[in-house]
């Protein structure tokens, strides 16, 4: 769903060293080979051991993400407006918990195992998208984050759909088509309380200008400061560049704003007939940063959740294991 830290390596900023190889040239040969191709690298082929890595993170932190996720939005089950609202937002963050499992066994093909991820992620090594260490404060809130965030989450997944690595491609098809109705969820939600009372709309303003630049920060820092980014492009992970897909971001939503009958929150923003695209301000990277390093509104709130609750689940997977090594000792006293 969010890929704003997939250009943030879990110990912190990036560094811009070059990583050298010593593959050997054959086997490099022949992947280089298949990447120049457009083909896809399967778990069962070579690959260097930096394209794994960058994999796993990417990988991991995107599942951490869906599973971080879901804790802003699932907040509001228990008071959204109606029973409609309630069924819609139940299933969405039942998607979100099905997104992130498809995540880690994508990620489980490249050796790495689930324990591994999520004790990363529980021990604050790992990262996931700073955009959920922010709070809910209102229903317009829910809204928002399907309209804005779930729509940033789109453009940057899309591209993962043809992903050098088919595991993770194959993963991100399904999630793309889902995180798409979100959106569309999101953005019917905000025009329904755009057409009720003047407390409703002022909520939906109010939301929208918290979330803005959160979200134009979720495509990842600028590419003259993500060094990472180009060779995730040469690998085929990544295909379009952060700018890029933080422009196309911007142009597509403003005429989404006009429908709505929000203002945007950017005095900067207009059309720029020259370049075709909307011009925007700048973006406040020290707060995107501070956040991604574990000093946002919420960051110890929402990992203080996510721990209590793998904890409150130990019973859950041992029951499952048990039942598991009952079924196997059965069906070896049967075969025997």
């Amino acid at each position: 769903m969010y890929t704003q830290s997939f250009s943030v390596p879990d110990e912190g900023r990036p560094a811009a060293t070059a990583i050298a190889s010593v593959e050997p040239p054959d086997k490099m040969a022949r992947f280089d080979a298949c990447i120049d191709a457009d083909g896809r690298i399967e778990p069962q082929d070579w690959m260097p051991e930096a394209y794994r890595k960058t994999l796993v993170r990417q990988i991991s932190q995107h599942a951490h993400s869906e599973i971080v996720g879901m804790l802003p939005e699932g907040n509001w089950i228990s008071r959204a407006p109606s029973l409609k609202r309630k069924a819609i937002l139940i299933a969405k963050v039942q998607d979100e918990a099905g997104h992130g499992l498809y995540l880690y066994s994508a990620a489980e093909t490249l050796g790495t195992s689930r324990a591994q991820m999520l004790e990363a992620l529980h021990s604050g090594r790992a990262k996931y998208s700073s955009i959920f260490n922010y709070p809910t404060l209102s229903w317009a809130d829910v809204g928002v984050i399907g309209w804005l965030v779930d729509g940033a989450a789109i453009m940057n997944q899309v591209p993962l759909c043809r992903c050098s690595y088919g595991p993770y491609a194959r993963a991100m098809v399904r999630v793309c088509k889902e995180e798409s109705f979100h959106q569309r969820q999101g953005y019917e939600a905000l025009l329904v309380m755009m057409r009720g009372t003047e407390a409703q709309r002022a909520m939906v303003q109010d939301a929208v200008n918290r979330w803005w630049w959160k979200c134009l920060a979720m495509f990842g820092p600028p590419d003259s400061d993500s060094p990472h980014s180009a060779q995730g492009m040469r690998w085929g992970i990544k295909r379009v560049s952060n700018d890029e897909l933080r422009q196309k971001f911007v142009d597509a939503t403003v005429p989404q704003a006009q429908v709505l009958g929000v203002t945007l929150p950017d005095p900067e923003l207009r059309w720029n007939e020259a370049r075709g695209h909307h011009d925007f301000g700048a973006i406040d990277w020290d707060e995107f940063w501070a956040t991604v390093n574990g000093h946002g509104p919420c960051n110890q709130e929402r990992l203080a959740t996510r721990v209590q609750a793998h904890r409150n689940g130990q019973w859950v997977r041992d029951a499952a294991l048990a039942h598991a090594r009952k079924q196997q000792q059965r069906s070896m006293k049967e075969a025997a």
